[in-house]
């Protein structure tokens, strides 16, 4: 069943509802109610939906329970400023691949300061010389978008698995490229991604998997996602937009 990937770091999720728990946050959600098994074919999946959908609580249960800190960062991080996290991660199990990645990191947009904020004070106080990892400045002492690729041009090494909540959230459609650009390399050096997105910029990447959560988990192309078909319109007729969207 699953041969064709078992060269992934994470060869699929697999979920069973505890429906003593069905009525309550996340499992009441219907795109976890929906989940039994999501495989990872490729070296990078996508998971896409709408606001509110679940894909990053879906997100944040895969990387917890893989061992990464619920906010961010690599396994080694075990701060915490707000324990938010849901208890999807107990109820999941992640089969795993014949190979060990020698590198990892769970990068969520909606903590990414929280995590900046730790590697500071680390490299104050335990870790002297922390901030080499990311390209040698604190990443407070630059934007959100530059820290960002900062993160992921320096500290992101390869051979790793990389799991990204909502990566775009900080950049320029350039950026965006340049992401796509780095991705690329670091799957050419045996790494895995499986990111959470709206962008169909990043969803372009050649050979990826796109998973609809709105669509019971289907797999569908770049060209049949709403994003893309959206952007498409706007960009393809911009007036006739605002004049949909303006009207009385």
């Amino acid at each position: 069943m699953f041969q064709e990937n078992i060269n992934q770091y994470i060869r699929s999720v697999r979920f069973k509802m505890p429906n003593e728990l069905r009525n309550e946050y996340p499992f009441c959600l219907e795109a976890i109610q929906e989940l039994t098994e999501l495989n990872f074919k490729k070296n990078v999946s996508f998971i896409i939906g709408e606001n509110g959908t679940g894909k990053s609580t879906l997100l944040e249960a895969i990387a917890v329970a893989y061992g990464f800190n619920p906010e961010g960062g690599s396994k080694n991080f075990n701060f915490k400023t707000n324990n938010t996290h849901s208890i999807l991660s107990n109820y999941i199990k992640l089969i795993k691949g014949i190979n060990w990645p020698s590198d990892g990191y769970f990068l969520r947009a909606e903590s990414f300061y929280n995590v900046a904020t730790n590697i500071e004070e680390l490299d104050s106080i335990t870790e002297p010389n922390l901030f080499a990892s990311y390209g040698g400045t604190s990443l407070h002492e630059q934007s959100h978008g530059e820290s960002f690729m900062a993160l992921i041009l320096n500290r992101f090494r390869g051979k790793g698995l990389y799991i990204l909540d909502e990566p775009e959230a900080a950049l320029s459609p350039n950026r965006q490229l340049a992401l796509l650009s780095r991705i690329h390399e670091l799957v050419n050096d045996h790494s895995q991604f499986i990111i959470a997105t709206h962008s169909p910029i990043l969803m372009a990447y050649p050979d990826a998997t796109i998973y609809s959560i709105e669509s019971s988990y289907e797999e569908v192309n770049l060209e049949d996602t709403e994003h893309f078909q959206v952007t498409k319109n706007f960009l393809n007729n911009p007036q006739r937009m605002m004049k949909i969207l303006f009207e009385d």
